[in-house]
């Protein structure tokens, strides 16, 4: 199993990125998907998580109404649309799958993990 983020970079505050994690060896839409993004120092939290049975999906608080997670079935693909994004959400961000048919936000309940893809937003 694999997961292939990718899609950061460096962007001004209130411009928009998309970042897009690939799967390979399983199917995204039959594993609960998420992504994770960890500041230096801090700890590594949840962003956006999508349901497994119907792409129900669930955002942080710090997020909400700006960030918008989506999957492609047919390309086995998750994506993160961040738009009017700020210094505060400069992290490395992580795409991560699990089979579970809940809605899991913490690190520990996930399996797979991408590699990290680095979003900077400059003030």
């Amino acid at each position: 199993v694999q997961l292939q983020a990718s899609g950061g970079g460096l962007v001004q505050a209130g411009g928009s990125l998309r970042l897009n994690c690939v799967a390979s060896g399983l199917t995204s839409h039959n594993y609960v998907m998420s992504w994770f993004r960890q500041a230096p120092g801090k700890e590594r939290d949840v962003v956006a998580v999508i349901r497994r049975s119907d792409g129900y999906p669930y955002y942080a608080g710090s997020v909400k109404g700006r960030f918008t997670i989506s999957r492609d079935n047919a390309m086995n693909t998750v994506y993160l649309q961040m738009s009017s994004l700020k210094p505060e959400d400069t992290a490395v961000y992580y795409c991560a799958g699990d089979v579970d048919y809940g809605m899991p936000v913490v690190v520990y309940e996930y399996e797979y993990w991408g590699q990290g893809t680095q979003v900077t937003v400059s003030s």
